[in-house]
């Protein structure tokens, strides 16, 4: 089975322009992401797709692959399916590009299922909530799964919700933005139309699900720590050195 790893990054961001290159001990955010990702074993080929040339020159100068996108891609979707359309392989991982403590374990767990099944045509993370704050937070994508593992809803609203005002439900579980599709689903799902409830939540993962299609959702206990606001690159600093002590 061929499996091609793409990681979309873009210099433009609201919250944090030129992110994926920001310096991170000493190395560009973009390049930290891209030798996580190398120490996949299973993967055939790692691609950073850009709409940025700056980005483009970092990732060929420290070695890596790089394509140019279209820079008007309304979703990172769309930016995939651009690149995927033009691979030859039967599996797709987005990996983001603000992920410099991916763990590589992370993608093997994600991919693990659609190698065993082939009637599954998607994949994600999940890791377990334990306090309240992020519970509640909108910012962090909640995920409802059922007794196969297979994705019921995502929301940033608290689900399951607890209708006896108990303590923290043992069932809530964060979504991680990390997926792997089949390539050919892939281009079937970018084009498909938006739908009600991922224009509601702001989630492209419940287009999918609005279209009758199943996400095969898989445990982890491993934790990354994503770059949105500069505030977060000095908590990535620090976890790599407690790394090298």
């Amino acid at each position: 089975m061929r499996i091609a790893a793409i990681i979309p990054a873009r210099y433009a961001s609201t919250r944090f322009p030129g992110k994926p290159l920001v310096s991170i001990l000493g190395q560009t955010m973009i390049e930290r992401v891209y030798r996580r990702v190398s120490l996949v074993s299973s993967l055939d080929r790692i691609i950073v797709a850009t709409d940025d040339d700056r980005i483009f020159q970092a990732v060929e100068s420290f070695g890596g692959e790089a394509v140019m996108t279209w820079p008007d891609h309304p979703t990172g979707t769309d930016r995939l399916a651009e690149v995927a359309a033009g691979l030859e392989v039967d599996l797709i991982v987005n990996i983001q590009g603000d992920e410099p403590l991916i763990h590589p374990r992370m993608i093997e767990a994600a991919i693990t299922p659609l190698r065993e099944d082939v009637r599954i045509p998607m994949g994600t993370l999940k890791t377990a909530i334990d306090n309240w704050q992020e519970f509640q937070d909108p910012n962090v994508v909640k995920v409802v799964t059922d007794r196969e593992g297979f994705a019921l809803y995502f929301s940033r609203s608290t689900v399951p919700h607890c209708r006896d005002n108990g303590p923290l439900p043992v069932e809530a579980f964060k979504h991680i933005g990390l997926y792997v599709y089949r390539r050919d689903f892939l281009l079937k799902f970018a084009a498909l139309p938006p739908t009600r409830l991922e224009c509601l939540e702001k989630l492209e993962q419940l287009r999918v699900l609005e279209h009758g299609y199943r996400i095969r959702v898989v445990e982890t206990d491993l934790i990354s720590i994503g770059v949105d606001v500069p505030e977060d690159i000095a908590r990535v600093e620090a976890r790599l050195r407690a790394e090298s002590s």
